[in-house]
């Protein structure tokens, strides 16, 4: 019974990370809890393994489609190993119960960003264009938008930095990738188009997992036969929510994905804040 429950979540949480480029691999871990059992900290454990490796097989897919920023992106992921550290070793120490109530609160946040998102997505109506007045031949020319005003170097390179290290501390304690954290960071700081944010993040959140994996190695315990199996689920569920995506509206796909984390987070936070309080 184990093993179905892995594989169908496994390839539920594979289809929201491929059918919206991010966000279900922050299911993992409540997912691992709460259906399978899993200790806490095994949990955000098995949740780096399963979400690292389907995050490095997206983001080739993604690469092979130009959507992916190397360099930027290995920058992104160096910086926030650093961090990854000091997370890992705050998940050690931690009480499971307020771990997981740390957990919820970060659902709930990133619901409320990916919602954000959707609203962002919806086409603005047309502006009036502004016209001035009448030239000397009296025929109205249309004036020009006025030029953003430009952002400077030290400024994109000090949010970068600041989502990097975020996203790495939220890897090493919370097992999570964080992409909810990476794309809107690389599109407002880099200018990137949203296919090229995703992708990109998808490498940062590879690079991230493994590095907060190294850390715990010597003293974690692995669960290979839940990890392997939902890994693999994932996996095909990746593939599977590709196709979904060219079918369904990222914003429809986007609010119904919200909802469920809004959903699953508040069960989140009742359960371990009882346990808490107990």
């Amino acid at each position: 019974m184990t093993l179905a429950w892995a594989l169908l979540l496994g390839v539920a949480i594979g289809l929201s990370l491929g059918a919206l480029g991010g966000g279900g691999s922050i299911l993992t871990v409540p997912a691992l809890v709460y259906v399978l059992g899993e200790p806490a900290r095994a949990a955000t454990t098995g949740s780096l393994v399963i979400v690292g490796v389907t995050a490095l097989i997206s983001a080739l897919g993604h690469a092979r489609a130009g959507n992916v920023r190397w360099g930027p992106g290995l920058t992104f992921g160096a910086i926030g190993v650093v961090s990854s550290v000091f997370g890992t070793q705050l998940n050690k120490r931690i009480d499971a119960n307020l771990l997981l109530l740390a957990f919820a609160a970060l659902m709930l946040v990133a619901a409320g960003a990916m919602l954000r998102r959707a609203r962002a997505r919806r086409p603005a109506p047309p502006a009036p264009p502004e016209r001035r007045p009448a030239g000397p031949a009296g025929v109205q020319t249309l004036a020009r938008p006025a030029p953003a005003p430009a952002r400077t170097d030290r400024a994109r390179a000090l949010r970068v930095a600041l989502a990097g290290l975020v996203v790495g501390f939220l890897t090493g304690f919370l097992g999570v990738g964080g992409g909810f954290i990476v794309v809107p960071a690389l599109v407002m700081s880099l200018g990137y188009p949203m296919p090229i944010a995703v992708g990109t993040s998808l490498l940062v959140i590879g690079i991230n997992s493994f590095a907060s994996l190294a850390e715990r190695a010597g003293s974690a315990s692995f669960h290979w036969s839940v990890i392997v199996p939902f890994t693999l689920a994932a996996i095909a569920g990746l593939f599977l929510g590709r196709g979904l995506a060219g079918r369904v509206s990222a914003t429809s796909l986007t609010r119904a994905f919200a909802g469920l984390l809004i959903a699953v987070g508040l069960y989140v936070a009742i359960r371990s804040g009882i346990g808490f309080a107990g």
